[in-house]
């Protein structure tokens, strides 16, 4: 088995009807570029380097529900990005649960997000006030 540490993702573009893509351990950023994956319903991006500085997440979600309309399983767990309280004492479960909301208000046709499926209610709660819910920091 080989691992290879992605930094590009350019030559996706020759295979458009890819399913399934798992970009886990490497170095991707909110810089992140797709090329446009009409059938990709699964995408894990876990253990990469995304984080929710200024308006970059939101700008990497609207990326992936313009190139990846199909998606239904996204996965981002181990970035700054997802707050994980066993990985940081200052994130709570309060703290994963806005990012959930912000997510599913960005990606509406998630199913699973993380290892959690999503609910009737998460998905109700997210269309009202998802777009308020991006986790920030006072400077």
């Amino acid at each position: 088995v080989a691992f290879v540490v992605c930094r590009s993702l350019e030559g996706l573009k020759t295979f458009g009807s890819l399913e399934e893509l798992i970009l886990d351990n490497n170095l991707l950023g909110n810089d992140l570029l797709l090329p446009r994956l009409p059938q990709l319903h699964t995408l894990t991006l876990n253990k990469n380097q995304i984080s929710f500085q200024r308006n970059t997440c939101k700008i990497l979600l609207d990326h992936l529900a313009e190139v990846v309309p199909s998606l239904q399983y996204l996965s981002l767990l181990g970035n700054v990005a997802c707050p994980n309280e066993l990985v940081s004492r200052d994130k709570d479960e309060d703290d994963y649960q806005r990012y959930r909301y912000f997510v599913l208000h960005k990606l509406r046709n998630l199913k699973f997000l993380d290892t959690r499926k999503v609910t009737k209610k998460e998905r109700e709660e997210a269309l009202v006030r998802g777009a308020f819910m991006k986790v920030v920091k006072p400077k």
